[in-house]
Protein backbone atom coordinates (compact mmCIF):
# COMPACT_ATOMS: atom_id res chain seq x y z
CA UNK A 1 0.00 0.00 0.00
CA UNK A 2 0.90 3.54 -0.62
CA UNK A 3 -0.60 6.51 0.65
CA UNK A 4 0.45 10.05 0.70
CA UNK A 5 -0.27 13.94 1.16
CA UNK A 6 -3.45 14.93 0.44
CA UNK A 7 -2.29 18.07 -1.82
CA UNK A 8 1.06 16.67 -3.21
CA UNK A 9 1.83 13.99 -5.87
CA UNK A 10 5.41 12.99 -3.67
CA UNK A 11 7.30 10.40 -5.21
CA UNK A 12 7.67 7.27 -2.79
CA UNK A 13 8.67 3.61 -2.36
CA UNK A 14 5.98 1.66 -0.84
CA UNK A 15 5.45 -2.41 0.31
CA UNK A 16 3.10 -2.48 -2.79
CA UNK A 17 5.80 -3.96 -5.09
CA UNK A 18 7.26 -6.65 -2.10
CA UNK A 19 4.76 -9.15 -3.07
CA UNK A 20 6.35 -8.76 -7.03
CA UNK A 21 10.11 -7.99 -5.71
CA UNK A 22 10.05 -11.05 -3.26
CA UNK A 23 8.70 -13.41 -5.99
CA UNK A 24 11.50 -12.12 -8.01
CA UNK A 25 13.84 -12.76 -5.29
CA UNK A 26 13.08 -16.11 -4.59
CA UNK A 27 13.40 -16.92 -8.25
CA UNK A 28 16.49 -15.56 -8.99
CA UNK A 29 18.05 -17.57 -5.97
CA UNK A 30 17.05 -20.56 -7.31
CA UNK A 31 13.54 -23.21 -6.34
CA UNK A 32 11.44 -25.42 -8.05
CA UNK A 33 12.48 -25.79 -11.22
CA UNK A 34 10.97 -27.75 -14.40
CA UNK A 35 12.46 -31.18 -15.34
CA UNK A 36 12.03 -33.72 -17.71
CA UNK A 37 9.09 -35.88 -18.31
CA UNK A 38 8.33 -38.65 -16.70
CA UNK A 39 8.92 -41.90 -19.17
CA UNK A 40 6.44 -44.59 -19.04
CA UNK A 41 5.99 -46.37 -15.79
CA UNK A 42 3.72 -46.42 -13.07
CA UNK A 43 -0.36 -45.22 -13.52
CA UNK A 44 -0.26 -41.70 -14.61
CA UNK A 45 -2.34 -41.04 -11.21
CA UNK A 46 1.32 -40.85 -10.01
CA UNK A 47 3.70 -38.54 -12.19
CA UNK A 48 6.79 -38.63 -10.69
CA UNK A 49 6.43 -34.97 -8.46
CA UNK A 50 8.92 -34.06 -5.63
CA UNK A 51 6.69 -32.67 -2.98
CA UNK A 52 9.44 -30.96 -0.79
CA UNK A 53 7.68 -30.38 2.83
CA UNK A 54 9.04 -28.02 5.20
CA UNK A 55 10.00 -30.03 7.82
CA UNK A 56 13.08 -31.84 6.33
CA UNK A 57 11.62 -34.82 4.84
CA UNK A 58 10.68 -35.40 0.74
CA UNK A 59 8.27 -37.50 -1.19
CA UNK A 60 9.87 -39.50 -3.36
CA UNK A 61 8.42 -41.63 -6.68
CA UNK A 62 10.79 -44.53 -7.62
CA UNK A 63 11.30 -47.64 -9.87
CA UNK A 64 12.87 -50.78 -9.96
CA UNK A 65 13.09 -54.46 -11.04
CA UNK A 66 13.73 -57.48 -8.97
CA UNK A 67 14.60 -60.60 -11.51
CA UNK A 68 14.44 -64.24 -10.60
CA UNK A 69 18.25 -64.26 -9.82
CA UNK A 70 17.11 -61.96 -6.52
CA UNK A 71 14.39 -63.75 -5.62
CA UNK A 72 14.86 -62.67 -1.93
CA UNK A 73 14.90 -58.78 -3.07
CA UNK A 74 11.75 -57.93 -2.16
CA UNK A 75 12.06 -58.98 1.35
CA UNK A 76 15.31 -56.61 1.74
CA UNK A 77 13.88 -53.38 0.24
CA UNK A 78 11.04 -53.69 2.54
CA UNK A 79 14.22 -53.59 5.33
CA UNK A 80 16.01 -51.05 3.75
CA UNK A 81 12.65 -49.10 3.90
CA UNK A 82 12.40 -50.08 7.78
CA UNK A 83 15.84 -49.04 8.35
CA UNK A 84 15.59 -45.73 6.94
CA UNK A 85 12.17 -45.20 8.42
CA UNK A 86 10.60 -44.40 5.21
CA UNK A 87 6.96 -43.70 4.89
CA UNK A 88 5.53 -45.94 2.10
CA UNK A 89 2.32 -44.38 0.43
CA UNK A 90 2.12 -45.78 -2.63
CA UNK A 91 2.72 -48.97 -4.47
CA UNK A 92 2.35 -50.76 -7.96
CA UNK A 93 3.76 -53.73 -9.56
CA UNK A 94 3.96 -55.13 -13.04
CA UNK A 95 5.47 -57.72 -15.37
CA UNK A 96 9.11 -56.72 -16.28
CA UNK A 97 9.81 -56.22 -19.49
CA UNK A 98 11.27 -59.37 -21.29
CA UNK A 99 13.96 -59.45 -23.39
CA UNK A 100 16.75 -62.29 -24.92
CA UNK A 101 19.26 -61.11 -21.71
CA UNK A 102 17.01 -60.61 -19.21
CA UNK A 103 14.78 -62.74 -16.55
CA UNK A 104 13.05 -59.86 -15.05
CA UNK A 105 9.89 -60.97 -13.33
CA UNK A 106 8.22 -57.94 -12.10
CA UNK A 107 8.79 -53.96 -12.07
CA UNK A 108 7.67 -52.18 -8.98
CA UNK A 109 6.64 -48.09 -8.25
CA UNK A 110 7.14 -46.91 -5.08
CA UNK A 111 5.98 -43.19 -3.59
CA UNK A 112 7.52 -43.57 -0.44
CA UNK A 113 8.77 -40.38 1.82
CA UNK A 114 11.83 -40.23 3.62
CA UNK A 115 14.38 -37.65 5.50
CA UNK A 116 16.04 -35.07 3.04
CA UNK A 117 19.64 -35.25 4.50
CA UNK A 118 19.19 -39.96 3.66
CA UNK A 119 17.85 -39.64 0.21
CA UNK A 120 21.23 -40.22 -1.50
CA UNK A 121 22.54 -43.02 0.96
CA UNK A 122 18.43 -44.60 0.72
CA UNK A 123 18.75 -44.76 -3.44
CA UNK A 124 22.24 -46.27 -2.82
CA UNK A 125 21.07 -48.93 -0.25
CA UNK A 126 18.40 -49.92 -2.64
CA UNK A 127 20.51 -49.91 -6.01
CA UNK A 128 22.03 -53.51 -3.60
CA UNK A 129 19.28 -55.04 -3.79
CA UNK A 130 17.47 -54.51 -6.63
CA UNK A 131 17.75 -53.62 -10.16
CA UNK A 132 17.69 -50.84 -12.35
CA UNK A 133 16.81 -48.54 -9.38
CA UNK A 134 15.85 -45.03 -10.56
CA UNK A 135 13.90 -42.27 -9.40
CA UNK A 136 11.40 -40.76 -11.58
CA UNK A 137 12.62 -37.84 -13.58
CA UNK A 138 10.56 -35.25 -11.19
CA UNK A 139 9.46 -31.26 -11.11
CA UNK A 140 10.11 -30.19 -7.93
CA UNK A 141 6.81 -28.58 -6.09
CA UNK A 142 7.68 -26.58 -3.85
CA UNK A 143 5.72 -27.10 -0.35
CA UNK A 144 1.91 -25.31 -0.15
CA UNK A 145 -0.88 -25.83 2.81
CA UNK A 146 -3.31 -28.56 2.46
CA UNK A 147 -5.19 -27.59 5.37
CA UNK A 148 -6.48 -24.12 6.73
CA UNK A 149 -3.99 -25.03 10.07
CA UNK A 150 -0.95 -25.11 7.86
CA UNK A 151 -0.96 -21.07 7.69
CA UNK A 152 0.71 -21.54 11.01
CA UNK A 153 3.57 -22.14 8.83
CA UNK A 154 2.86 -19.73 6.16
CA UNK A 155 5.03 -16.96 8.24
CA UNK A 156 7.81 -15.38 6.24
CA UNK A 157 8.19 -12.34 7.10
CA UNK A 158 9.77 -9.19 4.74
CA UNK A 159 11.46 -7.24 6.88
CA UNK A 160 12.71 -4.38 4.49
CA UNK A 161 10.34 -2.09 5.05
CA UNK A 162 10.45 -2.60 9.59
CA UNK A 163 10.82 0.44 11.62
CA UNK A 164 13.61 -1.64 13.44
CA UNK A 165 15.21 -2.03 9.99
CA UNK A 166 14.00 0.46 7.65
CA UNK A 167 15.93 4.03 8.26
CA UNK A 168 13.57 5.72 5.81
CA UNK A 169 10.32 4.67 7.68
CA UNK A 170 8.42 7.32 9.82
CA UNK A 171 8.83 5.45 12.87
CA UNK A 172 12.44 4.52 13.09
CA UNK A 173 13.53 6.97 15.16
CA UNK A 174 10.79 6.50 17.71
CA UNK A 175 11.63 3.81 20.22
CA UNK A 176 8.25 4.20 22.13
CA UNK A 177 6.93 3.62 18.71
CA UNK A 178 9.06 0.77 17.83
CA UNK A 179 8.21 -0.86 21.20
CA UNK A 180 4.63 -0.21 20.71
CA UNK A 181 4.71 -1.59 17.35
CA UNK A 182 6.40 -4.98 18.49
CA UNK A 183 4.43 -5.58 21.55
CA UNK A 184 1.29 -5.45 18.61
CA UNK A 185 3.53 -8.05 16.39
CA UNK A 186 4.18 -10.53 19.11
CA UNK A 187 0.32 -10.69 19.37
CA UNK A 188 0.49 -12.08 15.89
CA UNK A 189 3.51 -14.11 16.31
CA UNK A 190 1.91 -16.19 19.26
CA UNK A 191 -2.04 -16.28 17.17
CA UNK A 192 -2.31 -20.20 16.15
CA UNK A 193 -5.30 -21.51 13.40
CA UNK A 194 -8.30 -21.61 16.03
CA UNK A 195 -7.66 -19.30 18.63
CA UNK A 196 -9.66 -16.30 19.42
CA UNK A 197 -8.49 -12.92 17.43
CA UNK A 198 -6.35 -10.75 19.26
CA UNK A 199 -8.07 -7.86 20.36
CA UNK A 200 -5.54 -4.50 20.60
CA UNK A 201 -7.08 -1.20 22.99
CA UNK A 202 -5.48 1.81 21.29
CA UNK A 203 -4.11 4.35 22.35
CA UNK A 204 -5.54 8.35 22.04
CA UNK A 205 -2.88 8.81 19.51
CA UNK A 206 -3.63 6.22 17.74
CA UNK A 207 -7.48 6.63 17.14
CA UNK A 208 -6.35 10.41 16.20
CA UNK A 209 -4.56 8.94 13.21
CA UNK A 210 -7.34 6.24 12.44
CA UNK A 211 -9.85 9.37 12.32
CA UNK A 212 -6.94 11.96 10.51
CA UNK A 213 -7.22 8.98 7.49
CA UNK A 214 -11.00 8.06 7.73
CA UNK A 215 -12.33 11.25 7.73
CA UNK A 216 -9.78 12.63 4.32
CA UNK A 217 -10.70 8.85 2.27
CA UNK A 218 -14.29 9.11 3.32
CA UNK A 219 -14.92 12.24 1.63
CA UNK A 220 -14.03 11.30 -1.65
CA UNK A 221 -15.25 7.58 -1.37
CA UNK A 222 -18.76 8.20 -2.78
CA UNK A 223 -17.81 9.82 -6.58
CA UNK A 224 -14.55 7.34 -7.01
CA UNK A 225 -15.32 4.00 -5.33
CA UNK A 226 -16.93 1.53 -6.71
CA UNK A 227 -20.64 0.38 -5.66
CA UNK A 228 -19.48 -2.70 -3.93
CA UNK A 229 -17.45 -1.19 -1.88
CA UNK A 230 -19.47 1.81 -0.85
CA UNK A 231 -22.43 -0.36 0.23
CA UNK A 232 -20.25 -2.61 1.86
CA UNK A 233 -18.63 0.24 4.08
CA UNK A 234 -21.88 1.33 5.47
CA UNK A 235 -22.76 -2.38 6.32
CA UNK A 236 -19.66 -2.23 8.12
CA UNK A 237 -20.28 1.33 9.81
CA UNK A 238 -23.43 -0.36 11.20
CA UNK A 239 -22.35 -3.31 12.46
CA UNK A 240 -18.58 -3.45 12.83
CA UNK A 241 -17.88 -0.30 14.89
CA UNK A 242 -15.93 1.56 11.49
CA UNK A 243 -15.99 5.30 11.74
CA UNK A 244 -13.80 8.25 12.85
CA UNK A 245 -14.02 7.44 16.36
CA UNK A 246 -12.76 3.74 17.22
CA UNK A 247 -10.06 1.33 14.99
CA UNK A 248 -12.13 -1.70 14.54
CA UNK A 249 -11.00 -5.01 15.85
CA UNK A 250 -10.00 -7.61 13.98
CA UNK A 251 -12.73 -10.04 16.01
CA UNK A 252 -15.39 -8.23 14.97
CA UNK A 253 -14.41 -7.65 11.15
CA UNK A 254 -13.21 -11.90 10.88
CA UNK A 255 -17.04 -12.44 11.88
CA UNK A 256 -18.91 -9.82 9.58
CA UNK A 257 -16.93 -11.74 6.59
CA UNK A 258 -17.50 -15.17 7.25
CA UNK A 259 -20.98 -14.80 7.45
CA UNK A 260 -21.01 -12.89 4.29
CA UNK A 261 -18.72 -14.87 2.11
CA UNK A 262 -16.70 -17.30 4.09
CA UNK A 263 -13.36 -14.90 4.12
CA UNK A 264 -11.77 -14.68 7.67
CA UNK A 265 -9.03 -12.89 9.32
CA UNK A 266 -5.35 -13.88 10.78
CA UNK A 267 -3.00 -11.54 12.57
CA UNK A 268 0.09 -11.27 10.61
CA UNK A 269 2.95 -8.96 11.85
CA UNK A 270 4.28 -7.62 8.81
CA UNK A 271 4.61 -8.03 5.24
CA UNK A 272 4.34 -11.83 4.18
CA UNK A 273 6.61 -13.21 1.27
CA UNK A 274 4.48 -13.13 -2.02
CA UNK A 275 4.12 -17.19 -1.64
CA UNK A 276 2.97 -17.46 2.01
CA UNK A 277 -0.13 -14.31 1.49
CA UNK A 278 -1.42 -15.71 -1.46
CA UNK A 279 -1.73 -19.29 -0.05
CA UNK A 280 -3.82 -17.87 2.82
CA UNK A 281 -6.11 -16.73 -0.24
CA UNK A 282 -6.59 -19.95 -1.43
CA UNK A 283 -8.19 -20.53 2.14
CA UNK A 284 -10.43 -17.72 2.05
CA UNK A 285 -7.77 -16.70 5.06
CA UNK A 286 -6.84 -12.58 4.86
CA UNK A 287 -3.67 -12.13 6.88
CA UNK A 288 -4.20 -8.70 8.22
CA UNK A 289 -1.79 -6.59 10.35
CA UNK A 290 -3.23 -4.76 13.43
CA UNK A 291 -0.42 -1.96 14.14
CA UNK A 292 -0.69 1.94 12.67
CA UNK A 293 1.58 3.87 10.68
CA UNK A 294 3.50 6.82 12.76
CA UNK A 295 1.35 9.62 13.45
CA UNK A 296 3.83 11.76 11.66
CA UNK A 297 3.25 10.78 8.73
CA UNK A 298 -0.96 9.83 8.72
CA UNK A 299 -1.17 9.91 5.01
CA UNK A 300 2.37 7.86 4.18
CA UNK A 301 2.77 4.26 5.22
CA UNK A 302 6.08 2.25 3.79
CA UNK A 303 4.11 -1.12 4.86
CA UNK A 304 0.69 -2.33 5.03
CA UNK A 305 -0.90 -0.96 8.22
CA UNK A 306 -4.62 -1.40 10.29
CA UNK A 307 -5.77 1.50 7.86
CA UNK A 308 -4.58 0.26 4.74
CA UNK A 309 -6.09 -3.34 5.58
CA UNK A 310 -9.33 -1.88 7.33
CA UNK A 311 -9.98 0.39 4.40
CA UNK A 312 -8.79 -0.72 1.55
CA UNK A 313 -9.29 -4.44 1.91
CA UNK A 314 -12.12 -5.35 3.76
CA UNK A 315 -15.09 -3.81 2.32
CA UNK A 316 -14.31 -5.97 -0.90
CA UNK A 317 -13.89 -8.96 0.71
CA UNK A 318 -17.17 -8.71 1.81
CA UNK A 319 -18.66 -9.07 -1.64
CA UNK A 320 -18.95 -12.74 -3.17
CA UNK A 321 -17.55 -12.39 -7.00
CA UNK A 322 -14.41 -10.10 -5.52
CA UNK A 323 -13.98 -12.94 -2.91
CA UNK A 324 -14.34 -15.85 -4.80
CA UNK A 325 -11.59 -13.78 -7.60
CA UNK A 326 -8.97 -13.38 -4.92
CA UNK A 327 -9.84 -16.73 -3.71
CA UNK A 328 -8.66 -18.48 -7.34
CA UNK A 329 -5.62 -16.26 -7.67
CA UNK A 330 -4.78 -18.20 -4.37
CA UNK A 331 -5.77 -21.68 -5.31
CA UNK A 332 -3.65 -20.82 -8.31
CA UNK A 333 -0.68 -19.85 -6.51
CA UNK A 334 -0.23 -23.45 -4.49
CA UNK A 335 2.83 -25.03 -6.02
CA UNK A 336 3.39 -22.70 -8.53
CA UNK A 337 6.85 -22.23 -9.71
CA UNK A 338 8.78 -19.11 -8.80
CA UNK A 339 7.90 -17.47 -12.32
CA UNK A 340 4.66 -18.05 -12.05
CA UNK A 341 4.50 -16.74 -8.24
CA UNK A 342 5.92 -13.41 -9.84
CA UNK A 343 3.31 -13.37 -12.07
CA UNK A 344 0.48 -14.21 -10.05
CA UNK A 345 2.03 -11.59 -7.43
CA UNK A 346 2.02 -8.45 -10.48
CA UNK A 347 -1.56 -10.35 -11.35
CA UNK A 348 -2.64 -9.41 -7.75
CA UNK A 349 -1.23 -6.00 -7.77
CA UNK A 350 -2.64 -4.24 -10.38
CA UNK A 351 -6.18 -6.06 -9.55
CA UNK A 352 -6.22 -6.87 -6.04
CA UNK A 353 -4.35 -3.66 -5.13
CA UNK A 354 -4.52 -1.57 -7.59
CA UNK A 355 -7.57 -2.81 -9.81
CA UNK A 356 -10.41 -0.67 -11.55
CA UNK A 357 -14.00 -1.57 -13.14
CA UNK A 358 -16.49 -0.55 -14.83
CA UNK A 359 -19.99 0.57 -13.52
CA UNK A 360 -22.70 2.17 -15.15
CA UNK A 361 -20.93 3.95 -17.76
CA UNK A 362 -18.21 4.73 -15.58
CA UNK A 363 -14.41 3.81 -14.37
CA UNK A 364 -14.64 3.36 -10.08
CA UNK A 365 -11.63 1.92 -8.32
CA UNK A 366 -12.05 -1.54 -6.08
CA UNK A 367 -7.85 -1.78 -5.39
CA UNK A 368 -7.14 -1.81 -2.04
CA UNK A 369 -3.84 0.00 -2.52
CA UNK A 370 -6.11 2.66 -4.38
CA UNK A 371 -9.23 2.86 -1.83
CA UNK A 372 -6.29 3.53 1.26
CA UNK A 373 -4.25 6.43 -0.90
CA UNK A 374 -6.12 9.27 -1.45
CA UNK A 375 -2.92 11.11 -3.56
CA UNK A 376 -3.12 8.13 -6.12
CA UNK A 377 -6.89 7.08 -5.95
CA UNK A 378 -7.74 10.67 -7.09
CA UNK A 379 -4.81 10.50 -9.67
CA UNK A 380 -6.17 7.24 -10.80
CA UNK A 381 -9.43 8.39 -11.59
CA UNK A 382 -7.94 11.27 -13.45
CA UNK A 383 -7.31 11.49 -17.49
CA UNK A 384 -3.46 11.08 -16.56
CA UNK A 385 -3.11 7.55 -16.50
CA UNK A 386 -3.60 5.07 -19.33
CA UNK A 387 -6.61 2.59 -19.06
CA UNK A 388 -6.20 -0.83 -20.63
CA UNK A 389 -8.88 -3.66 -20.31
CA UNK A 390 -8.05 -6.57 -17.79
CA UNK A 391 -6.41 -9.22 -19.95
CA UNK A 392 -4.57 -11.47 -17.66
CA UNK A 393 -2.16 -12.84 -19.76
CA UNK A 394 -0.73 -9.14 -20.52
CA UNK A 395 -1.56 -7.71 -16.87
CA UNK A 396 0.89 -10.99 -15.58
CA UNK A 397 4.37 -9.19 -17.46
CA UNK A 398 2.91 -5.25 -16.94
CA UNK A 399 6.18 -3.49 -15.53
CA UNK A 400 5.26 -1.89 -12.41
CA UNK A 401 6.43 1.85 -10.92
CA UNK A 402 7.87 1.72 -7.48
CA UNK A 403 8.60 5.49 -7.36
CA UNK A 404 5.77 7.46 -8.27
CA UNK A 405 1.93 6.45 -9.58
CA UNK A 406 1.41 3.69 -12.06
CA UNK A 407 1.02 5.22 -15.80
CA UNK A 408 -1.24 1.96 -16.59
CA UNK A 409 -4.17 0.89 -14.56
CA UNK A 410 -6.22 -2.43 -15.88
CA UNK A 411 -9.97 -1.83 -16.42
CA UNK A 412 -11.98 -5.20 -15.66
CA UNK A 413 -15.77 -5.49 -17.50
CA UNK A 414 -16.82 -7.11 -14.25
CA UNK A 415 -16.01 -8.80 -11.32
CA UNK A 416 -17.80 -12.09 -12.97
CA UNK A 417 -15.48 -11.21 -16.13
CA UNK A 418 -12.04 -10.75 -13.77
CA UNK A 419 -13.07 -14.06 -12.54
CA UNK A 420 -13.52 -16.28 -15.75
CA UNK A 421 -10.61 -14.53 -17.18
CA UNK A 422 -8.81 -15.65 -14.11
CA UNK A 423 -9.35 -18.88 -14.04
CA UNK A 424 -8.75 -19.69 -17.82
CA UNK A 425 -5.02 -18.04 -17.45
CA UNK A 426 -4.78 -20.66 -13.79
CA UNK A 427 -5.51 -23.34 -16.28
CA UNK A 428 -2.35 -22.42 -18.51
CA UNK A 429 0.67 -22.67 -15.17
CA UNK A 430 2.03 -25.59 -15.92
CA UNK A 431 1.32 -28.07 -12.10
CA UNK A 432 2.02 -31.17 -12.24
CA UNK A 433 -1.41 -32.04 -10.31
CA UNK A 434 -5.24 -30.66 -10.01
CA UNK A 435 -6.32 -29.50 -6.89
CA UNK A 436 -9.68 -28.66 -5.25
CA UNK A 437 -10.58 -26.25 -2.57
CA UNK A 438 -13.55 -28.28 -0.22
CA UNK A 439 -15.34 -25.36 1.56
CA UNK A 440 -16.60 -27.94 4.61
CA UNK A 441 -13.08 -29.03 6.07
CA UNK A 442 -11.39 -25.86 5.14
CA UNK A 443 -8.83 -28.07 3.03
CA UNK A 444 -7.36 -28.42 -0.06
CA UNK A 445 -7.11 -31.77 -1.88
CA UNK A 446 -5.18 -33.12 -4.48
CA UNK A 447 -7.21 -35.13 -7.36
CA UNK A 448 -3.94 -37.74 -8.02
CA UNK A 449 -6.32 -40.62 -7.92
CA UNK A 450 -9.60 -42.16 -9.35
CA UNK A 451 -11.54 -42.46 -6.77
CA UNK A 452 -10.60 -39.25 -5.68
CA UNK A 453 -12.65 -37.62 -8.72
CA UNK A 454 -15.38 -39.94 -8.88
CA UNK A 455 -15.68 -38.44 -5.26
CA UNK A 456 -15.71 -34.84 -6.93
CA UNK A 457 -18.11 -35.79 -9.42
CA UNK A 458 -20.58 -36.95 -7.34
CA UNK A 459 -20.87 -34.10 -5.14
CA UNK A 460 -21.22 -32.30 -8.61
CA UNK A 461 -23.67 -34.41 -9.48
CA UNK A 462 -25.61 -33.68 -5.79
CA UNK A 463 -25.44 -30.04 -6.48
CA UNK A 464 -26.52 -30.14 -10.18
CA UNK A 465 -29.84 -32.46 -8.52
CA UNK A 466 -30.59 -29.27 -6.24
CA UNK A 467 -30.34 -26.80 -8.79
CA UNK A 468 -32.67 -28.79 -11.21
CA UNK A 469 -34.75 -29.40 -8.57
CA UNK A 470 -35.44 -25.54 -7.78
CA UNK A 471 -35.95 -24.54 -11.18
CA UNK A 472 -38.68 -27.29 -11.55
CA UNK A 473 -40.45 -25.39 -8.32
CA UNK A 474 -40.07 -22.44 -10.07
CA UNK A 475 -42.02 -23.84 -13.10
Amino acid sequence: MKTDSVTQNVPFTGWKQCLIEDARKERGGGGGGGGPSSPPGPSKSWDGSVFEEKDGRVTLNILFALSNEKNTGFFKTGKIFETFAAKLLHIESRPGKKSKNSTTDLEFFMKCEVHSSDQDTFIKSLKRVADDVRTVPEEKVPWFPRQIKDLDRCNLLITKFDPDMDQEHPGFSDPEYRKRRAFISELAFNYKQGDLLPTVEYTAEEISTWRMVYQTLRSIYPSLACKQFLDALQQLERQCGYGEDSIPQLRDVSAFLKERTGFQLRPVAGLLSARDFLASMAFRVFQCTQYIRHSSAPMHSPEPDCCHELLGHIPMLADKEFAQFSQEIGLASLGASEEDIEKLSTLYWFTVEFGLCKQNGAVKAYGAGLLSSYGELVYALSNEPEYKPFNPEETAVQPYQDQTYQPVYFVSESFEDAKIKMRKYSATIKRPFSLRYDPFTSSVELLDQPSKIQSALHQMTEDLKILHSALENLG
